[in-house]
């Protein structure tokens, strides 16, 4: 799969495309509907598939100072895109110039000239243009216009519940990553460069693979069950604290993950953290000793959920 964004001339055999439209983060069902009949569309047309996403989120071009919320990295979703089958992910850079555009500009100056899209498809609540002038019929009304195709794609639902980025984002902020990997079709991962830390863990007979959560949506702080998938592809069962670690000075904002049976050096090296099952909330020990003993605890729950 190719990886372009909008800055640059898009190659020929990829134009006349049909293009997936969204911001796509966490690529949940939802999304994955949308893509795929993207995809469908354009193996029967003979056309590429093209997925377009943007970068960063307009959540966060708009309101610069809100909370984490990113639920996938842009290397993330590329990956799921080509794994859906997609020939190629188109990346719009959101800024003041992008933002101040009307719909019909959007559309004319992006989806024709950059894409010359043959066709676009959306889920049912996408808008676009300067002020969220744009929405799904207006999509399809420049469409007409301008001579591609616009299709809307129904929101899925999942046991009397719709999918949405918002309710995967509440089961993880509520200790629920098995909730949220329903939604997903897979476990919320966070992915990053394993980078060097205090070694208390080593000290403690738990060296850990320490991480920032950098972007990424805080789901709840607490010791998780989780699967680590390492550069060379091996993929490791674990367990994890995410959170500030209230037993240590000073208190420090990071992923730490100790894998079982594992012996080697992973600094520096990108890895990806799949969150599997929540154990419990961070806790303060009054000693090392006292650390010590609940870690041996957590590790057998660990490995109690990983086996279910």
């Amino acid at each position: 799969m190719e990886r372009l964004d909008n800055g640059s001339p898009l190659p020929a055999h990829l134009r006349g495309g049909i293009v997936a439209l969204g911001n796509f983060d966490g690529f949940h069902l939802g999304h994955q509907a949308v893509v795929g009949r993207a995809i469908e569309r354009a193996r029967a047309q003979g056309r590429p598939a093209i997925v377009a996403t943007f970068d960063p989120h307009p959540k966060r071009h708009f309101q610069p100072a809100a909370k984490h919320f990113r639920l996938t990295t842009l290397d993330q979703r590329a990956r799921l895109f080509a794994e859906a089958g997609a020939d190629a992910m188109l990346v719009f850079r959101f800024d003041a110039a992008l933002a101040g555009l009307s719909a019909r500009s959007f559309a004319e100056a992006q989806l024709v000239a950059i894409l010359g899209a043959g066709g676009v498809v959306t889920g049912g609540d996408f808008t676009f243009g300067k002020g969220r002038e744009g929405d799904v019929a207006t999509l399809a009304a420049l469409g007409t216009d301008l001579g591609y195709t616009a299709e809307i794609v129904a929101p899925v639902t999942l046991d009397g519940e719709t999918v949405s980025s918002s309710r995967i984002r509440e089961y993880l902020r509520a200790g629920d990553p098995r909730g949220a990997a329903r939604l997903l079709t897979r476990p919320f991962a966070i992915e990053g460069p394993v980078q060097h830390g205090a070694k208390l863990g080593r000290q403690l007979g738990y060296p850990t693979a320490n991480m920032d959560l950098a972007n990424y949506l805080r789901p709840a702080y607490g010791i998780y069950a989780v699967r680590g998938r390492l550069a060379d592809g091996r993929v490791l069962d674990g367990v994890a604290n995410c959170g500030i670690r209230p037993s240590i000075e000073p208190p420090e904002e990071l992923l730490e993950s100790f894998f079982f049976d594992f012996h080697g050096d992973l600094y520096g090296q990108v890895i990806e953290v799949s969150l599997i099952d929540y154990l419990r909330p961070e806790a303060k020990f009054d000693s090392l000793d006292a650390l010590k003993v609940q870690m041996d605890a957590d590790s057998v729950a660990a490995r109690a959920a990983l086996t279910r």
